[in-house]
């Protein structure tokens, strides 16, 4: 289990590289993870340059919605992320970017689709738009729980832009990652043509077979 410093350091440190990825401008954006030792979740603060941050600057809020650690205020979409770790509790990290290629779909109000073999495997499904509703209200973090539903990985924020999940920090922020990608190539090839997403049963296929991709614990 790992100690809310740790986690703290891990949020931060993602935090930094969806900056310097160019997936989210100036201090837009966020990260969190649950912190195991505590009945709560380490997210980035409100309105800060990530560079100029510690670990030790990063809130702590509990699942009650109050700070439990921290001398700023924690996120202006904390209500989201709270309301996803409530309601999904193999959610053990969120990372919300304003990435441009997904960004684009989700003000078009387009989801998606699974276009290439990594979209299958690391998500697994259409990523899907929530209803717009105010940045920080408690309206979107309902649609959006709403939208994930009990499995879902990624979802594009109408008009805002894209959060991803995962059991880890590295899992949530791959998946944003894939899921830029995704758009960005649906995006070039929609100049050559329709899209042609991959079949349900490709989809499930390619999804299950991704859990046992890599090496081997010894």
């Amino acid at each position: 289990m790992l100690s809310s410093l740790e986690v703290r350091r891990q949020v931060l440190e993602a935090a930094r590289e969806i900056y310097n990825s160019g997936m989210v401008i100036g201090t837009w954006g966020n990260v969190s993870a649950r912190a195991t030792d505590l009945k709560g979740f380490v997210i980035t603060p409100s309105g800060m340059d990530y560079e100029s941050l510690n670990p030790e600057d990063m809130v702590i809020v509990g699942y009650d919605k109050q700070v439990i650690e921290g001398r700023y205020r924690p996120s202006s979409e904390s209500p989201l992320h709270l309301a996803i770790y409530l309601a999904r509790p193999d959610v053990g990290a969120i990372v919300h970017v304003h990435s441009p290629f997904a960004t684009a779909f989700a003000v078009a109000g387009v989801p998606i689709p699974v276009i290439l073999e990594e979209t299958a495997q690391v998500i697994g499904h259409e990523i899907p738009v929530v209803p717009y509703a105010l940045t920080g209200s408690r309206k979107l973090a309902e649609y959006a729980v709403k939208t994930l539903g009990e499995t879902g990985r990624a979802a594009l924020l109408s008009h805002h832009g894209l959060i991803g999940v995962g059991a880890s920090v590295a899992q949530a922020l791959r998946v944003c990652y894939v899921t830029e990608q995704t758009a960005q190539i649906g995006i070039y090839a929609r100049m050559l043509g329709p899209l042609k997403g991959l079949a349900e049963d490709q989809v499930k296929l390619l999804h299950e077979g991704f859990k046992k991709y890599g090496q081997k614990k010894q």
